[in-house]
């Protein structure tokens, strides 16, 4: 049986923007140059050195919110 939930639905909306300047920071950082609209043709790996720099980036936050 299918599930109702959408993994890729916004829980809050006002979120997908700010992750989205979060992505654009972070590739500029790591040096992968991110343009707006369509980047089908950006490696995997630069891919993922953005999105492992976010995770990094996220659980520090946490980590500090905690103490």
């Amino acid at each position: 049986m299918a599930s109702s939930n959408n993994s890729n639905k916004s829980v809050v909306p006002e979120a997908k923007e700010a992750l989205n300047k979060f992505k654009y920071e972070v590739a500029s950082e790591v040096g992968v140059n991110l343009k707006q609209g369509y980047n089908g043709d950006l490696s995997s790996r630069d891919a993922g050195r953005i999105g492992g720099q976010m995770v990094r980036k996220l659980i520090q936050q946490a980590e500090n919110q905690m103490k």
